[in-house]
């Protein structure tokens, strides 16, 4: 609770900064695009009618709702990429902010988390409107939903905040991200249906955070039932995994973040 209780003064200290970052990174995603915020919309839609369109043909045969289950995975896929790409950018590209201005820099990496967020919950709409036109009845397990997204809100801030002090010091964090979520891509089963495995190796699925997270979506959403408790417990336990190694490492490193950006 002290740690709450403390984020939330700082936070209220320099509200005006953080409300200014969100707004600034998020339109700066769009800046000098002709549809602006509507690529938020049509980008998930283009990647989804891709999708559909090539593994589909080669996966999707016998696999109910396949297209909510490529999009699941995608869209969770899509939100864990954006916010843990930036958030490692995050110090880097505001060291001119940052030299100047005494705020805490965990403020920065926050705000790209949120303009994710936005991104996400824009995603969202669209998501349940495929639902709907896929024949999925809404019921109120849906609310569900809401577990594993906070889940995966603090998951890519901890992530964040490991991944942007590894960025301060060493460069090449960034080439080696990009391989890694290629590779994390492929792994989290979001363009194939793990039914066909032995379930030793589906359980093995679950070691990945990220599929983690799509599975309780597709359990939800595809299924209709609630996940187990311990998926529940597998979800939060990655949260709490994420956020105490990003907060050591950030906490730790902190005082030399300047003289390296």
């Amino acid at each position: 609770m002290f740690i709450f209780s403390f984020l939330a003064d700082r936070f209220k200290k320099h509200n005006f900064l953080f409300e200014e970052l969100v707004k600034r990174d998020f339109k700066q995603r769009y800046k000098r695009t002709a549809l602006g915020i509507l690529w938020s919309l049509l980008g998930p839609l283009l990647q989804l009618l891709i999708m559909a369109l090539v593994f589909t043909y080669f996966f999707g045969g016998s696999t109910p709702n396949f297209i909510i289950y490529i999009f699941s995975g995608n869209l969770i896929f899509s939100f864990f990429r954006q916010a843990t790409s930036d958030g490692m950018m995050a110090l880097y590209t505001n060291a001119d902010i940052i030299t100047k201005i005494n705020a805490p820099k965990y403020l920065f990496l926050f705000s790209k988390n949120v303009a994710a967020l936005i991104n996400f919950c824009l995603t969202l709409v669209i998501f349940f409107i495929f639902v709907a036109l896929d024949g999925i009845p809404f019921h109120p397990r849906f609310l569900l939903l809401l577990y594993p997204t906070i889940c995966l809100l603090f998951f890519n801030i901890g992530a964040g905040l490991f991944l942007s002090a590894m960025f301060v010091f060493f460069r090449d964090t960034k080439y080696l991200y990009d391989i890694f979520t290629m590779l994390l891509m492929w792994l989290s089963a979001i363009f194939y249906p793990t039914d066909a495995f032995p379930y030793w190796i589906q359980q093995i699925f679950l070691l990945n955070p990220v599929f983690t997270f799509i599975h309780y979506f597709r359990l939800v959403i595809i299924h209709g039932v609630a996940p187990s408790h311990s998926i529940h417990l597998i979800c939060a336990a990655y949260t709490l995994a994420a956020l105490f190694l990003g907060g050591y490492i950030y906490k730790r490193y902190n005082y030399k973040f300047i003289f390296y950006l």
